[in-house]
């Protein structure tokens, strides 16, 4: 049975008027009547009693229209079903994060999109966080969990999903376990820092020790901050990282932050990319669901 005679007796079934369902159908009524008569033929039963004054449905053109009706609307279903199926996303896109984001910040939003899309694939790349926004400046990665800086590059979106204090921590053991910036005795020209060796954090502490008009002794400068939270655990020195990087660290109980007056302005932590690649339907569709506040690990 075609579908398209189905749709044309579901037309005439409602109206009972040849000239309004041949209208609706796109068919001349000569052509709808043929269409009728080739159901008749095929069911080997009349569905309408017709004269030159009325159409009327036949029991077996009452049975018909209930099925017709079912019928056609599982089958608009399944077309949108399989209209779905084909517009589903497929393909790959590439995501930069320090090993404590993809920790931490990934945690929710990750299994959440590929259940949502499950034939993309997304490549996660691990590295220094300071090199993110370069990273997709440079179109190297589509999106990016970065640090807001003060000033956002042109042509770069940021959508914020987290909040993390930048802080000052100390080794748990060793000569440096015992200082205590409240006392007043914190000789800052003295300490040995292991700082980042670039980024929003270094541009921050280099900002906060030039309003005192005071040089850091700097022991090492390190890429990523998870190894400055192991290096300062060794009892190297005293480093700068977000808060949130301690979470999850292995040496994370090596360290304890120091209550520093007055404090670093706190990291905001979000995905960034190019707003050119917002118009890529895979980003769009990562970028929507973090923006939905998917619960984060």
């Amino acid at each position: 049975m075609d579908t398209r005679d189905l749709r044309a007796f579901a037309l005439l079934a409602e109206t009972l008027h040849f000239g309004q369902a041949a209208q609706a159908a796109h068919l001349s009524p000569s052509a709808l009547t043929r269409t009728i008569q080739r159901l008749e033929t095929e069911l080997d039963c009349r569905l309408f009693e017709r004269n030159n004054r009325e159409v009327r449905l036949t029991r077996a053109g009452r049975v018909l229209q209930a099925q017709a009706r079912e019928l056609l609307e599982r089958l608009r279903g399944l077309r949108a079903q399989l209209g779905a199926d084909a517009r589903a996303l497929h393909g790959s896109v590439s995501l930069y994060c320090s090993v404590t984001a993809s920790y931490s910040l990934l945690a929710g939003l990750l299994p959440e999109f590929r259940g949502r899309h499950p034939a993309v694939e997304v490549n996660v790349h691990t590295g220094d966080e300071a090199s993110a926004l370069a990273r997709v400046l440079r179109g190297r990665e589509d999106v990016a969990i970065a640090a807001r800086p003060e000033q956002l590059p042109a042509g770069i979106a940021f959508l914020e999903v987290a909040t993390t204090p930048l802080v000052f921590i100390a080794p748990t053991t060793g000569r440096l376990a015992a200082l205590d910036p409240a006392s007043g005795a914190m000789e800052w020209a003295t300490l040995p820092m292991i700082l980042p060796e670039a980024g929003e954090a270094r541009e921050r502490v280099d900002r906060w020790f030039a309003e005192r008009s005071l040089v850091p002794k700097v022991y090492a400068q390190v890429s990523g901050n998870e190894a400055i939270v192991g290096m300062v655990a060794l009892g190297c020195g005293i480093g700068v990282v977000p808060q949130l990087v301690l979470r999850s660290n292995p040496f994370g109980e090596g360290v304890r932050v120091l209550d520093v007056k007055p404090e670093l302005d706190p990291f905001r932590i979000g995905l960034c990319c190019r707003k050119s690649a917002l118009a890529n339907p895979l980003v769009a569709a990562l970028w929507e669901l973090a923006a939905d506040g998917v619960p984060r690990g």
